[in-house]
Protein backbone atom coordinates (compact mmCIF):
# COMPACT_ATOMS: atom_id res chain seq x y z
CA UNK A 1 0.00 0.00 0.00
CA UNK A 2 2.51 2.33 1.13
CA UNK A 3 4.75 1.46 -2.02
CA UNK A 4 1.69 2.34 -4.32
CA UNK A 5 1.33 5.60 -2.53
CA UNK A 6 4.59 6.58 -3.02
CA UNK A 7 4.73 5.82 -6.66
CA UNK A 8 1.04 7.59 -7.39
CA UNK A 9 3.39 10.86 -5.95
CA UNK A 10 6.21 10.04 -7.94
CA UNK A 11 3.80 10.02 -10.78
CA UNK A 12 2.33 13.56 -10.01
CA UNK A 13 5.68 15.38 -9.37
CA UNK A 14 6.45 13.88 -12.71
CA UNK A 15 3.40 15.16 -13.88
CA UNK A 16 4.00 18.22 -12.74
CA UNK A 17 7.74 19.14 -13.97
CA UNK A 18 6.48 18.18 -17.20
CA UNK A 19 3.64 20.45 -17.17
CA UNK A 20 6.03 23.09 -15.86
CA UNK A 21 8.61 22.24 -18.95
CA UNK A 22 5.72 22.45 -21.29
CA UNK A 23 4.79 25.45 -20.63
CA UNK A 24 8.68 26.92 -21.02
CA UNK A 25 8.18 25.39 -24.35
CA UNK A 26 5.26 27.14 -25.36
CA UNK A 27 6.81 30.11 -24.24
CA UNK A 28 9.91 29.77 -26.45
CA UNK A 29 7.85 28.42 -29.32
CA UNK A 30 5.78 32.30 -29.11
CA UNK A 31 9.53 33.63 -29.95
CA UNK A 32 10.89 31.15 -32.42
CA UNK A 33 10.02 32.00 -35.80
CA UNK A 34 9.51 30.06 -39.33
CA UNK A 35 8.72 31.98 -43.18
CA UNK A 36 7.81 30.78 -46.03
CA UNK A 37 7.70 32.28 -49.49
CA UNK A 38 5.92 31.72 -52.77
CA UNK A 39 5.80 33.17 -56.17
CA UNK A 40 9.75 33.67 -56.53
CA UNK A 41 9.65 35.81 -53.06
CA UNK A 42 6.34 37.65 -54.36
CA UNK A 43 4.51 36.51 -51.24
CA UNK A 44 6.17 36.20 -47.78
CA UNK A 45 4.70 34.53 -44.64
CA UNK A 46 5.93 34.46 -41.16
CA UNK A 47 4.84 32.36 -38.08
CA UNK A 48 5.87 32.01 -34.85
CA UNK A 49 6.82 27.88 -33.15
CA UNK A 50 3.04 27.60 -32.40
CA UNK A 51 1.77 27.92 -35.55
CA UNK A 52 0.55 32.01 -35.14
CA UNK A 53 0.66 33.92 -38.52
CA UNK A 54 2.40 37.29 -37.47
CA UNK A 55 3.44 38.63 -41.01
CA UNK A 56 1.76 38.86 -44.79
CA UNK A 57 4.00 40.33 -46.78
CA UNK A 58 3.12 40.88 -50.60
CA UNK A 59 4.97 42.71 -53.35
CA UNK A 60 3.61 45.85 -54.10
CA UNK A 61 3.79 45.13 -57.62
CA UNK A 62 1.12 42.62 -57.37
CA UNK A 63 -0.91 44.87 -55.74
CA UNK A 64 -0.45 47.85 -58.46
CA UNK A 65 -1.06 45.44 -61.08
CA UNK A 66 -4.35 43.57 -59.81
CA UNK A 67 -2.94 40.54 -59.32
CA UNK A 68 -5.75 39.44 -57.26
CA UNK A 69 -6.57 35.48 -58.08
CA UNK A 70 -2.57 35.16 -58.28
CA UNK A 71 -2.31 36.90 -54.69
CA UNK A 72 -5.30 34.29 -53.36
CA UNK A 73 -3.47 31.25 -54.78
CA UNK A 74 0.17 32.42 -53.43
CA UNK A 75 -1.32 33.10 -49.99
CA UNK A 76 -2.32 30.00 -49.00
CA UNK A 77 0.78 28.09 -50.10
CA UNK A 78 3.20 30.50 -48.54
CA UNK A 79 0.92 30.18 -45.22
CA UNK A 80 0.86 25.87 -45.30
CA UNK A 81 4.41 26.09 -45.84
CA UNK A 82 5.10 28.26 -43.19
CA UNK A 83 2.66 26.23 -40.85
CA UNK A 84 4.85 23.22 -41.86
CA UNK A 85 8.03 24.80 -40.73
CA UNK A 86 6.34 25.94 -37.68
CA UNK A 87 5.14 22.12 -37.33
CA UNK A 88 9.00 21.18 -36.81
CA UNK A 89 10.05 23.62 -34.65
CA UNK A 90 7.00 22.39 -32.27
CA UNK A 91 7.93 18.84 -32.65
CA UNK A 92 11.28 19.28 -32.02
CA UNK A 93 10.83 21.59 -28.73
CA UNK A 94 8.79 18.75 -27.43
CA UNK A 95 11.19 16.08 -28.41
CA UNK A 96 13.92 17.46 -26.53
CA UNK A 97 11.75 18.37 -23.81
CA UNK A 98 10.56 15.12 -23.95
CA UNK A 99 14.32 14.07 -23.38
CA UNK A 100 15.32 15.39 -20.35
CA UNK A 101 12.10 14.30 -19.13
CA UNK A 102 12.42 10.19 -17.53
CA UNK A 103 8.49 9.54 -19.04
CA UNK A 104 8.83 5.64 -20.28
CA UNK A 105 7.18 6.01 -24.43
CA UNK A 106 7.51 9.59 -24.19
CA UNK A 107 9.74 9.85 -26.76
CA UNK A 108 8.76 7.52 -29.20
CA UNK A 109 4.86 8.68 -29.05
CA UNK A 110 7.09 11.87 -30.31
CA UNK A 111 8.61 10.68 -32.91
CA UNK A 112 5.48 8.36 -34.08
CA UNK A 113 3.56 11.71 -34.55
CA UNK A 114 6.10 13.91 -36.09
CA UNK A 115 6.29 10.63 -38.56
CA UNK A 116 2.98 10.71 -38.91
CA UNK A 117 2.87 14.53 -39.83
CA UNK A 118 5.33 14.03 -42.45
CA UNK A 119 2.79 11.39 -44.16
CA UNK A 120 -0.06 13.50 -44.14
CA UNK A 121 1.58 16.47 -45.82
CA UNK A 122 3.34 14.44 -48.59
Amino acid sequence: MLKSLGNMVSVMRQARQFGAQMQAVTEKLKGQRATASTGAGMIEVEVNGLGEVLRVKIDPGLVARGEREMIEDLIPAAVNQAVTKSRQLHMDAFKSAAAEMDLPGLDEALSEMGAEGHGAES
